[in-house]
């Protein structure tokens, strides 16, 4: 799990928007492009070319 303190901090790097915690598989979505970027034992993978793009 992500502590709450560093999810206040992380933005999307595309865009730079906040990002939302998203649950089962655990990953982090920013809702202004809708990437979602995974997280592997506990850590953010914030790279563009690894995120997905979700349909809104």
């Amino acid at each position: 799990m992500i502590p709450q303190d560093l999810l206040v901090i992380l933005v999307c790097p595309a865009c730079k928007k906040p990002l939302v915690l998203k649950a089962n598989p655990e990953a982090l979505k920013c809702s202004a492009c809708n990437r979602v970027y995974p997280v592997r034992d506990n850590i953010p993978i914030l790279l563009v070319d690894q995120a997905t793009i979700e349909p809104s």
